[in-house]
């Protein structure tokens, strides 16, 4: 197993009881998850998902997450 630092932005909060905006998250997982899995173990559908950052940096769905990496997840953002 390992554990990973999770945050949610923009609205995706709304999938995780008790979570607010920005506030970390410990997520224990199995070694080799990806974050498609993350979104799976957190019930946040992966459409809403626009962004995954790993310790600061993109990361895509089917990238390799490590022990102790900060995850943050954004959703799509509209404006004009």
């Amino acid at each position: 197993m390992m554990r990973i630092e999770v945050r949610v932005f923009s609205g995706l909060e709304k999938y995780l009881s008790g979570v607010a905006f920005g506030q970390a998250l410990a997520v224990d997982l199995p070694e080799g998850s990806t974050p498609r899995d993350l979104l799976h173990r957190l019930g946040i559908p992966e459409e809403q998902v626009f962004t995954v950052l790993r310790n600061g940096r993109h990361l895509p769905f089917d990238g390799l997450l490590q022990d102790g990496d900060r995850v943050g997840l954004f959703p799509p953002v509209g404006g004009g």
